[in-house]
């Protein structure tokens, strides 16, 4: 018997409810981009947590999370980062379990690996070669080690090694270094607490000394020792005693010994105080709360606070469902959330910190984190906004409460326009948020003389200011300057967008002028692959220099181009795409060019990605993709996208095309996987092609958009219709207002071949005169 629509649609609620009630960190798999320079961290967070506790490992290169798959293990450390790069941050407040007699805790007691690390979203064990087993659970402010030694072996240890820091083998500088603390030690009626602080600097953010200070239980009574060392470095000791205190510049801890081979640490942190930490540690992990209560805690939290903002009924594969939500897992790591934790000043307004950075998080993450966490993500405007009431500047990277590396524009400005024109309201000043916008695009910072750029400021602002305002275009008296023009039109832009909407007419009009500058670096006389004019390098005379367009040297901060070809960089004018495709030499032909960046054998490089000019792997490529919509190709946008996603994503440990970069990579995946993609500082989303027969996107506050796609399939993914909120739809983007701001519905039928259904109006080119 046909079954009755009401049954059939009682069956379907059942399904979806099933889908949505269970738990769906089991799909998480935190190993994934942990190798092959993904650097994601594997170990246990909360959402945007401080604490993130995990191992440390020694390989003779940069351990950038602390997680390597190879080397020997020098701690477990409570603060990291996830997929970083320049130089590894944090890896501080750590322990180490040893065995035997320790008769000097300074020397190297690094131990290697007996088995692979088990990882599993809440929870994390270390398996090391000297027989020690190490359990590890978190919250947000403290974590839990719980420690099983061998019966045979002769001394139970743990090394507290205030001294400890992931260092850095790279030479550029950037290491970090421990700069001197203090602990103290004390006997408790159930084991033992010890406190103190450590005083660091460095990092990939080049930042001056910061302090941590940390408070620790041992739940088993134990005998201690604290130590004390003649330098900063090195394993000469000068004390080694039952002193309760050590206070110094130089290298210092406390080794605690047990009579069991069973033993358990509860230890918190905090930025402001030891007090803080102890309470902290006290009220988050109170004595005698098993591990297992923690990671479901963790689990519970993950689930209701990232995971349930995406669901599907379709769950027949596996492999998809684990890209899905690890995606989501990593990209939620880090900015790291110290409210309540900032030690420079006092404010009511929340702190977020640990920004990796803002160039590789503009084009498409900071727009996800909106839509999924829009709670936070106010947060997280309000935050940068005070940052900028107390240091002067908004960040383009922060980490220990500094700024750095900022390594194009002022792109935190794309992000501030980006949530303006979206309605993104709330408690932010938007008078205030502007007049940092103006900082940014008005004052040149001062030069912080790094050594990778001696030519303007790397920590923050516009370094390259005076030729962008004075002569419209910038020149190679600055480095990065082919890439820092087009980033700074993209950041007047910004302005543009919120000065329009805060009725600042003469503002608006002068920074949409000034956003169209990227025009004035572009040199029609470059060829390459038969085509003509590319974004080029002028000298400080004023005139165009020769380059290959296919050649960025060394990409990296002493360069024209950073981390791009110029032919990337030469699609990166987003705001102003009609003008991008009339200098291309019209649509065609900027099809064709697109066309070009995805065919292999064309670059010299890239061998990872069939020599393509097109590199997953970096951001200045994330849009390239879609591109084609403003073209009337929209059929290419599906499949370019959906080729990079299958060839370079997966849920595996060396599964991301490059760096994480703080979950830059994981958004791009994501949003091929929803169909959609954004488009930074406008209210555009371009379409692509869902992955998935139906997926739903909590929008918080009781609104959702339901995608659906008929006929999707591995080999069925051209779209050949489309209805937004019911009604048939031939454009090949959707606003902010179509789908996200009050919820809404997008059914595509899919199917193996592509059709020409987008015949509406292009996408806007909002900075395009006449446009």
């Amino acid at each position: 018997m046909r079954p009755s629509m009401g049954a059939a649609l009682g069956v379907a609620l059942a399904q979806v409810h099933h889908v949505q009630a269970q738990d769906l960190s089991q799909f998480v798999l935190p190993l994934t981009g942990s190798v092959n320079g993904g650097n994601t961290f594997p170990g246990v967070s909360l959402p945007f947590g401080v604490v993130k506790l995990g191992p440390d490992l020694y390989t003779g290169s940069d351990s950038y999370s602390g997680y390597q798959s190879t080397g020997n293990f020098i701690g477990f450390s409570l603060l990291h980062e996830s997929g970083t790069g320049g130089a590894p941050k944090y890896g501080v407040v750590a322990q180490l379990p040893a065995v035997g007699t320790i008769d000097n805790p300074l020397t190297d007691h690094s131990v290697g690996r007996s088995q692979a690390d088990n990882a599993r979203l809440g929870y994390y064990k270390s398996s090391m070669s000297n027989g020690v087993t190490v359990e590890m659970g978190a919250t947000s402010k403290a974590g839990m080690y719980k420690y099983q030694f061998p019966a045979n072996a002769n001394g139970t240890n743990v090394i507290v090694d205030v001294s400890h820091v992931l260092p850095s083998f790279r030479g550029q500088g950037l290491g970090q270094n421990y700069l001197g603390g203090n602990i103290s030690v004390e006997t408790t009626d159930k084991g033992v607490r010890y406190q103190g602080s450590g005083s660091y600097d460095n990092g990939w953010n080049r930042a001056p000394k910061w302090t941590v200070y940390f408070c620790g239980y041992f739940d088993q009574q134990a005998s201690f020792k604290t130590f004390l060392g003649k330098a900063a470095s090195g394993s000469d000791l000068v004390d080694y005693s039952d002193a309760p205190m050590q206070e110094s510049t130089a290298r210092l801890g406390a080794v605690f010994s047990f009579n069991t081979t069973q033993v358990t640490s509860r230890v918190g942190v905090s930025f402001i105080s030891s007090e803080q930490a102890c309470s902290n540690v006290d009220s988050e992990i109170p004595a005698g709360t098993p591990l297992k209560t923690l990671e479901d805690d963790v689990k519970t939290a993950w689930n209701s606070q990232v995971l349930s903002k995406i669901t599907t009924t379709d769950t027949s594969n596996t492999t998809k469902l684990q890209l899905l939500y690890s995606s989501l897992y990593h990209m939620s790591l880090i900015p790291t959330n110290k409210t309540g934790e900032n030690p420079l000043w006092s404010s009511n307004e929340p702190y977020y910190d640990d920004i990796f950075t803002f160039w590789d998080l503009f084009r498409c993450t900071t727009a996800l984190m909106h839509i999924l966490q829009p709670v936070a993500y106010e947060e997280f405007i309000r935050s940068l906004v005070d940052i900028w009431r107390h240091d002067g500047f908004l960040p383009d990277g922060r980490s220990s409460f500094f700024n750095g590396a900022t390594q194009g524009g002022s792109n935190a400005d794309n992000v501030l326009a980006d949530a303006y024109v979206k309605g993104v309201r709330g408690d932010i000043n938007w008078d205030d948020a502007f007049a940092a916008m103006v900082t940014d695009a008005e004052t040149v910072p001062p030069n912080n003389n790094d050594p990778r750029d001696s030519s303007s400021s790397t920590k923050e602002g516009r370094g390259a200011l005076p030729d962008w305002i004075n002569r419209g275009f910038i020149t190679t008296k600055y480095r990065r300057s082919v890439s820092r023009a087009v980033e700074y039109a993209g950041n007047d832009f910004g302005l543009y967008q919120v000065a329009k909407g805060l009725g600042k007419t003469e503002e608006a009009d002068k920074y949409l002028n000034r956003s169209r500058n990227w025009r004035n670096q572009w040199n029609p006389n470059l060829q390459a692959l038969g085509f003509s004019g590319f974004l080029g390098p002028i000298d400080e005379n004023g005139n165009f220099k020769n380059q290959d367009p296919l050649s960025c040297g060394g990409c990296y901060w002493g360069d024209d181009y950073y981390q791009g070809l110029p032919m990337e960089y030469s699609f990166n004018a987003h705001h102003d795409i009609n003008k991008l495709i009339e200098l291309s030499g019209g649509q065609e032909q900027f099809v064709a060019r697109l066309e070009k960046l995805f065919e292999g054998g064309v670059s010299s490089g890239n061998s990872q990605f069939n020599h393509t000019l097109f590199n997953p792997g970096n951001e200045p490529s994330f849009t390239s993709p879609y591109l084609f919509n403003y073209a009337g190709r929209q059929d290419l946008s599906v499949k370019h996208s959906r080729y990079v996603a299958n060839s370079y994503y997966a849920p595996t440990a060396a599964g991301l095309p490059g760096n994480s970069d703080a979950g830059a990579m994981e958004s791009w995946v994501l949003w091929s996987m929803i169909g959609l993609y954004p488009m930074t500082g406008q209210t555009t989303f371009l379409i692509g092609s869902p992955w998935f027969r139906d997926l739903t996107i909590d929008l918080g506050t009781g609104k959702k958009l339901v995608i659906t796609a008929l006929g999707a399939a591995a080999d069925s993914y051209y779209v050949q219709s489309l209805k937004v909120n019911g009604e048939s739809w031939d454009k090949a983007w959707v606003t902010w207002e179509d789908v996200f701001a009050n919820g809404g519905t997008m059914d595509f039928v899919l199917g193996p071949q592509p059709a020409d259904w987008a015949t509406g109006p292009p996408p806007p080119s909002p900075a395009t005169e006449g446009a």
